[in-house]
């Protein structure tokens, strides 16, 4: 028996330990696309939509708007898709459970990888589906490790971050590949090496998570994949069933409190100041991500090393997501560190917890769209590092508040509704690269200074929340009130 207990401990390490591994190196790389974009500009890809133009000075050069376009569209698609496609990515792992669900995504990631591993500027088009299914495989892979924190329930928030932040953190794959590619290795032996590790995904689906889902809380003697304790556990789980049967009459009166319905939950205000409060600021790390390259380019008057520089810097920032997100997970976790006060409900904990994490991420996000919006080069090491802040802080943060606000057996679709919904308001990221590019000349100021503005929408969800956790108090010094008073009486 305590062997037993020891080899489960180290499969649950063990499957959080390669569930790092795999978020950061496989599941959100398509984060990376301006490292990427770098090489594609240097290869050829989407050069025809480059013409020839007169300069103020008189003098011929290239105009590659069209071909910046091109790109920003490209980035544009994968980010709706991997937003707006999350909904069917909920409802499949709800609806088959975790081994199809990560089958199936791990099928589109693979497509993807191998569809970037043989391109051609001649065929510039397959960059579309490419980064697309890669997007949406990266995002089921997401979603099935985030059931790897009911495993660790001391620390589930935490850990829900940490993944998240591994998640971001996977952009610098690009930049990795950037650096090999400058040393002579081809894209497309660096592909084709990614595209080889999904192996060591399907291993990983078929030993180290369950077919169906990791519950929570976690059962006391529950075991997945290949476990000397499940033959005995099941046969505990049927001397039980049978005990019931036979000594317990079904209690027709006793009282159950109703889980919400999904139709509760998304109509709830919680949910959809939640939406809005990812919608905004998701829209401005959207458009930064997406006119990066553009705009290192008008700030650096076309100095291509030193893009290159600032490429690299950008990359480099983005590999510290993992080390970022777990100081929101503290932030979230840490009333699980002290004794709850009396009649306090562990929702009700999480929830004062939350109001915490979504101020602090609402504010730097506006402190990011600030100093994104200020047309200072050197500056713009400064915004990586509040980009790369508030980025860990925002996903990890809405994927714990779903999952300990929600009935976990609607987290998948809740979680894909989402995404889904705040991809339709990630579309706006094109129209408004239109406009900087067409009306404004490629100066970002005033969109900039509008999206800023949006932003102070997003300080309305944490002051929902609070209002939320007063009322709880309230309720519950209400009752503890009467209760006080029959006593006495």
């Amino acid at each position: 028996m305590l062997l037993c207990q020891k080899r489960l401990k180290v499969r649950h390490i063990l499957t959080f330990v390669t569930g790092m591994v795999e978020s950061l190196g496989f599941a959100g790389i398509m984060f990376g696309w301006p490292s990427l974009v770098f090489i594609l500009k240097t290869q050829g890809f989407f050069a025809s939509f480059c013409v020839n133009a007169t300069d103020i000075d008189g003098s011929l050069a290239q105009d590659c708007t069209g071909q910046d376009e091109q790109f920003a569209l490209v980035f544009t698609i994968a980010s709706f898709l991997n937003n707006f496609l999350t909904l069917l990515n909920g409802l499949i792992f709800d609806r088959f459970g975790t081994l199809v669900a990560r089958l199936f995504g791990l099928f589109l990631h693979t497509s993807g990888i191998l569809m970037l591993a043989f391109s051609t500027p001649v065929m510039s088009t397959l960059l579309y589906p490419a980064l697309s299914f890669i997007a949406v495989g990266g995002m089921m892979l997401l979603i099935s490790n985030t059931q790897v924190a009911n495993l660790f329930a001391a620390h589930r928030s935490t850990i829900i971050t940490i993944y998240n932040g591994a998640f971001d953190t996977s952009s610098g794959v690009f930049i990795i590949i950037k650096f090999i590619y400058e040393a002579g290795i081809s894209l497309q032996a660096s592909f084709l090496f990614l595209a080889a590790c999904s192996v060591m995904h399907v291993l990983r689906t078929v030993f180290l998570f369950p077919r169906t889902f990791i519950p929570y809380p976690l059962p006391e003697d529950y075991t997945y994949g290949v476990s000397c304790r499940k033959k005995k556990a099941k046969e505990s789980q049927q001397v039980t069933s049978q005990t019931t049967t036979e000594e317990e009459p079904p209690a027709k009166d006793k009282p159950e409190i109703p889980e919400k319905t999904f139709r509760e939950c998304v109509l709830s205000r919680l949910f959809l100041l939640l939406l809005l409060w990812l919608s905004v600021i998701q829209l401005r790390h959207y458009l930064f991500i997406g006119t990066l390259n553009p705009t290192l380019e008008r700030l650096a008057g076309g100095d291509s090393s030193v893009v290159s520089q600032y490429i690299n810097a950008y990359a480099f920032t983005q590999m510290c997501h993992v080390f970022c997100s777990p100081l929101n997970g503290l932030i979230l976790d840490r009333h699980k560190r002290k004794p709850r006060v009396a009649g306090m409900s562990e929702q009700e904990a999480d929830l004062n917890s939350a109001v915490l994490s979504f101020f602090l991420t609402s504010v730097m996000a506006m402190v990011f769209s600030i100093s994104a919006a200020i047309p200072v080069l050197q500056l713009q090491y400064f915004t990586f590092v509040m980009q790369v802040l508030n980025y860990a802080f925002l996903y990890g943060g809405l994927t714990s508040f779903i999952s300990v606000v929600f009935p976990t057996c609607h987290f998948g679709k809740l979680f894909g509704l989402m995404m889904a919904l705040s991809a339709v308001f990630s579309l706006l990221q094109y129209a408004c690269f239109a406009v900087v590019e067409t009306l404004l000349h490629g100066d970002s100021l005033y969109v900039d200074i509008a999206l800023t503005i949006l932003i102070l929408s997003s300080f309305s969800h944490p002051a929902s929340v609070l209002v939320q956790c007063r009322n709880l108090a309230a309720q519950r010094a209400k009752a503890s009130a009467s209760c006080q008073v029959a006593v006495v009486a």
